[in-house]
């Protein structure tokens, strides 16, 4: 092949051609080759050129906070399809980003699948095998019983997965798709195109959809933040050889993640003090979170997502436990302090960054020993919805790397508020609850079934749910109260409010009285032996 060439973002989707098939590498904001997709988008509204664009999300690319990513794409004609294993979410008081009003119209086919899966079909596509064979998301919305992935009308007549036999057994699979274009993102590329990743917060997963799209004859569009010599990046810091990269687009101005210009912590090129990290003000969700770090072991290796339980690493390093637990996220970082917010998918002080496929295969097999996720809904049997809420569907951001993630973790804890809405305090060492919430989270039946509390139960998952005002876990025989809050009355507060029948086999304990009040309380992670 000839070496890249170095040309304007303009210059290179110029290059893209009708119908294209195209990845693109972000997550979010981090690693959001947005110059090059904000290109695409005015070269469509200039000259209607090129239409009938499927896209291929991994993670999702932009957000509702600065970085505009798959929205600059969000246009009627230039997109006939979308697949994503997550898209750009915001507050319910925002205006929903355009692509979810393309989605939600049924403007478009789009897909929610599972990001793991996403990065394995590139590998597949990229190797000429025929498709992924996964037990991965059997029994959720991932599932064709259910909604095989689909997120709408257009999509659901278009099936993406199907359920099949092989070897005795039951799973689904996913073909593969050959991607013909790839726009990804580095921090630097040398005049051969050799991309180091120098100032990233972590690597996602462009050397695969670069390979792929490479043995399927395409074309990779590289995204950098500057330019290099050749011969002067060393080969341990080459993540993408060049002899994968067509073009080069230098954007100095692009954006480490959401809001961040650039934070050397984040790319682990300096470490900082951990008395620089805010621990979480005294409240009701502090105390969920507390509860969630007893459930912890010294040794562990926890993955953790979005919601109260991103609190849970600074809970540890507030009560003097910070290093007894090793971190893992989906976006590649192993150790240091999960960041939160805009910043959320990055970590401070990593101890290892690695590329966001090698992670999944890790979570896919339940490799680590526990995870803390959040939850919308839960049912009777132990299911939890995080993909899809009412007519607010941007309020979510699909499933993202969850369905991956639960769908063979040893043990789980999910997180969150009992009810929607309730007015609650902490008081004189209990919870008060001033006024109900008026939606409740226990339902009959979740909306959307982003983990399978049948298939927790079958597998002998070890899940836990951690309230405000109780802690319940997952048995063969349903949802069992085994803790309740100070302050709390069973009947009246928990029994009362759920919307099937809870299991109270033996008088739940009280929660500690530690948790109920400020400051550290030298709460214990146990041992592994224990």
């Amino acid at each position: 092949m000839a070496f890249p060439k170095l040309v304007t973002a303009r210059a290179a989707v110029d290059a893209i051609p009708h119908a294209a098939i195209v990845t693109v590498s972000s997550s979010s904001g981090l690693g959001c080759p947005d110059a090059v997709l904000a290109a695409l988008g005015t070269r469509f509204r200039e000259t209607g050129a090129p239409g009938n664009l499927t896209t291929l999300h991994p993670i999702a690319a932009g957000d509702m906070w600065g970085i505009k990513g798959i929205d600059h794409l969000a246009q009627e004609g230039l997109l006939s399809r979308i697949i994503a294993g997550s898209y750009p979410s915001g507050p319910s008081s925002a205006t929903p980003p355009l692509i979810w009003q393309m989605v939600t119209e049924n403007q478009i086919p789009a897909y929610n699948i599972p990001s793991g899966i996403l990065f394995d079909m590139h590998r597949d596509a990229a190797a000429k095998r025929p498709g992924v064979l996964t037990k991965v998301g059997l029994d959720t919305f991932v599932d064709p019983d259910q909604h095989g992935c689909a997120m709408n009308a257009k999509a659901a007549a278009a099936p993406i997965v199907s359920k099949v036999d092989f070897a005795g057994d039951t799973w689904l699979f996913f073909p593969a798709i050959a991607p013909n274009v790839a726009i990804i993102r580095a921090t630097t590329a040398d005049e051969r195109g050799n991309l180091s990743f120098e100032h990233e917060g972590g690597y996602l997963g462009p050397l695969d959809q670069a390979l792929a799209v490479r043995n399927n004859g395409g074309i990779v569009i590289a995204q950098v933040k500057r330019l290099a010599q050749s011969g002067t990046l060393k080969p341990h810091n080459v993540m993408v050889p060049g002899i994968l990269v067509d073009y080069i687009v230098v954007a100095p101005e692009q954006m480490q993640t959401t809001q961040t210009v650039y934070d050397p912590a984040i790319s682990g090129e300096i470490f900082r003090p951990l008395d620089s990290f805010e621990t979480p003000e005294f409240g009701v969700q502090k105390v969920i979170a507390r509860r969630v770090a007893q459930e912890l072991r010294r040794g562990d290796a926890v993955n953790i997502g979005f919601g109260i339980s991103a609190n849970v690493p600074r809970i540890l390093l507030e009560e003097g436990h910070h290093g007894d637990v090793t971190w893992v996220i989906e976006q590649g970082a192993v150790g240091g302090v999960p960041l939160l917010d805009f910043q959320f998918g990055c970590a401070a002080n990593a101890e290892a960054i690695v590329p966001s496929p090698y992670q999944f295969t890790y979570f896919q097999g339940g490799g680590f020993d526990a995870s803390l996720l959040s939850f919308l809904q839960i049912d009777q049997d132990g299911c939890v919805n995080v993909s899809k809420l009412g007519v607010r569907p941007h309020v979510t951001a699909g499933a993202g790397g969850f369905v991956d993630i639960t769908a063979h973790a040893k043990k789980i804890i999910f997180s969150g508020f009992f009810s929607a809405g309730a007015d609650l305090a902490i008081e004189k060492g209990g919870l008060v609850i001033r006024r109900e919430g008026k939606v409740k989270k226990l339902v009959r039946a979740v909306e959307h079934v982003s983990f399978s509390g049948r298939r927790a139960v079958a597998q002998g998952q070890d899940i836990t749910y951690v309230t405000e005002r109780c802690v319940l876990r997952l048995t063969p025989e349903g949802l069992a109260v085994t803790e309740i809050a100070p302050g709390v009355d069973l009947d009246r507060d928990i029994l009362a409010q759920s919307e099937f029948p809870l299991l109270v086999p033996t008088p739940p304990k009280l929660m500690e009285a530690a948790l109920f009040q400020p400051g550290p309380g030298a709460r214990r992670l146990r041992e592994v032996a224990e």
